[in-house]
């Protein structure tokens, strides 16, 4: 229950909402407990067994005393306007009462809204940072499509299952105690078998919850699943369809999506169990107290006005413990859910910023890497071996070899998107594990091999996290990239939305706006990771020329599998199998006749 605790934490930041919501509830249940003890007179009155008082009672500390003046007062009315009219009063009281109960109901519903729906903006809110804050190593065990489910179905759950009942949490008991207090006060011993009831229906319906807890989570995971294979089928459509693999994405998903029916049914049965359960307990209980309270009154021990009274306020007990039994399932249910988003909201960060960490808004010497050595897992090879490398401010440095020889993970250490254990990253002398990480990323503009664009304007794509920017910024930004001209032809201009990852662009013109994007932030650092690896030759001339205008007196990290863009690099670095093999200009290493000559030459064949 330690999640259902903290999920009420959130509850502190709609105190007034919450106070106004508890106080509805507690007038609900007085007035509820005021509509049962109204019927006495009324059956009274109807069976013609009301005895008349004429002494008014001398005080009304007690509720024997409140009874009694109450009585005195119908009694008053009998005599001087009739029966009939007695209960004319008697009705019209219990319809205010009934009244005030079901319009305080409704308050306590109308003051829930907004703390409920609030919480699930809060946990949705709050899950989404913990996503964006999480590092690049999380992600890759995790898959899209469950983490999609956790922000998406999991908190909608939470929504319907836990906060959706609060109102029966916080309402019901009040109901009972008033309920159970009328009827310990009108029979001891009939009450008795009331507590009989909610003892054993609590063992049971716990019973059933706790094992729902279980299936619940199953559930969620089965849902997570279904979830990434859609997101998987929409991104990659196109080569389902290449590949004519429709039928066999039809299976995988047909499987798991009658997996999550066959859970999802056991798991409605046992919740639907609870209800009928808990109402037919409840007739058993009303059996054995009309045999046995129908003996009190034939006995004359007990009235049979306050009987059929006590009958009712046990009815008033069984509603609101049908209520809470419900509520104690959901919630079960919606534990399960939460416990998935917990798995979000408490994942270890990582990549943590030291509490002293100093500040850095610009590269005043050089970018070192020394003796660094890294690995993804620890049970895994290490990636790079012993790497040593100095960049000195404002020049360029290419890093090439075959895939998988460690470039883009050298690359994605700088930022911090992964933390080195071995060795370590330095900017100006500086670790940069002591270093804000916001500052060290904001001397940085990374184009990555993949254009990474949003559903967007390409206006937004381009200023994308920068804050008062001019349009003219922008065009000029477009202008280096060799961008200006396609967005003009398109229909809105720099206002036109390029759909959901830019797919109403070709890939040249994707990449190019990737490329706009990191002019515009004029970093002092720069990051080309295959960069104009989408462009065709006419486009790649002209970018090329743009982004050497653009790293002159400005250091950049240069990746490329295409050796002629990096001819003209201040350093070129040769990678093999995570260590640095060669180093030196084009000429030297072409001279060298080592790795770099042979990738020259297939890259010339």
């Amino acid at each position: 229950m330690r999640s259902f605790w903290r999920l009420l934490g959130y509850m502190r930041n709609y105190k007034l909402f919450v106070g106004l919501n508890i106080f509805s509830n507690v007038m609900t249940a007085v007035f509820t407990a005021l509509s049962i003890p109204l019927l006495v007179p009324f059956l009274e009155i109807l069976f013609e067994r009301k005895e008349l008082v004429t002494d008014k009672p001398e005080t009304l500390s007690s509720i024997e005393g409140l009874s009694q003046y109450f009585s005195y007062q119908i009694s008053q009315i009998i005599i001087e306007n009739g029966e009939e009219a007695a209960l004319v009063y008697v009705c019209g009281g219990i319809l205010s009462v009934f009244f005030l109960k079901n319009l305080f109901r409704y308050f306590s519903l109308f003051f829930m809204a907004p703390v409920r729906n609030g919480i699930v903006r809060d946990v949705r809110q709050q899950l989404f940072n913990k996503i964006l804050a999480l590092p690049l190593p999380y992600f890759s065990e995790e898959r899209k499509g469950d983490l999609m489910s956790r922000i998406t179905a999991d908190v909608q759950e939470v929504e319907s299952s836990i906060l959706n009942v609060l109102e029966a949490i916080f309402r019901e008991p009040l109901i009972i105690i008033g309920a159970l207090g009328f009827m310990l006060y009108v029979s001891p011993s009939l009450t008795g078998f009331v507590f009989v009831l909610i003892i054993f229906t609590a063992v049971v319906i716990g019973g059933i919850g706790r094992s729902l807890k279980k299936s619940s989570s199953l559930v969620q995971e089965k849902l997570g699943v279904l979830v990434s294979l859609v997101e998987e089928g929409l991104s990659g459509l196109r080569i389902i369809k290449g590949f004519n693999a429709e039928h066999y994405q039809e299976n995988k998903f047909k499987k798991e999506n009658n997996a999550y029916r066959n859970i999802l049914t056991r798991l409605l049965w046992r919740r639907d169990l609870s209800s009928p359960l808990s109402e037919f307990l409840g007739i058993c209980v009303v059996a054995v107290l009309l045999w046995y309270g129908s003996r009190q009154v034939f006995s004359g021990t007990l009235e049979a006005a306050t009987f059929l009274t006590f009958i009712f306020a046990f009815y008033n007990v069984i509603d609101p413990a049908k209520s809470f039994s419900k509520a104690y399932y959901n919630i079960q249910k919606g534990i399960a859910a939460l416990v998935r988003i917990e798995k979000i909201l408490d994942a270890d960060p990582q990549i943590k910023e030291h509490p002293n960490a100093q500040s850095i808004t610009t590269l005043e010497d050089r970018i070192e890497y020394r003796d660094l050595s890294f690995a993804y897992r620890d049970q895994e090879g290490p990636v790079l071996k012993d790497i040593n490398l100095s960049i000195p401010k404002g020049k360029v440095v290419a890093l090439v070899g075959a895939s998988g020889a460690g470039k883009s993970t050298l690359v994605d250490l700088l930022p911090r998107f992964y933390d080195v254990e071995q060795g370590g990253v330095f900017v100006d002398g500086k670790n940069i594990k002591d270093l804000k990480i916001d500052d060290l990323r904001s001397l940085m503009g990374i184009v990555s091999q993949e254009a990474i664009l949003f559903n967007d304007t390409i206006y937004n794509n381009i200023v994308f996290g920068m804050e008062n920017v001019s349009m003219e910024q922008v065009e000029q930004a477009a202008r280096i990239a060799n961008a200006h001209e396609f967005i003009m032809g398109t229909e809105n201009g720099y206002h036109t939305n390029i759909g959901d990852r830019g797919n109403k662009l070709s890939g040249g013109q994707r990449q190019r706006l990737t490329i706009a994007r990191a002019v515009l932030k004029n970093p002092p650092i720069l990051i080309l990771d295959e960069a104009t690896s989408a462009l065709d030759s006419e486009s790649e001339k002209l970018v090329q020329q743009a982004l050497v205008e653009l790293m002159k007196n400005r250091t950049s990290i240069v990746i490329a599998h295409r050796l002629s863009t990096i001819q003209h690099a201040d350093e070129i670095v040769v990678m093999r199998n995570g260590s640095i093999i060669e180093r030196g200009d084009h000429t030297s290493l072409i001279e060298k006749d080592g790795e770099y000559q042979k990738l020259v030459e297939l890259q010339a064949f």
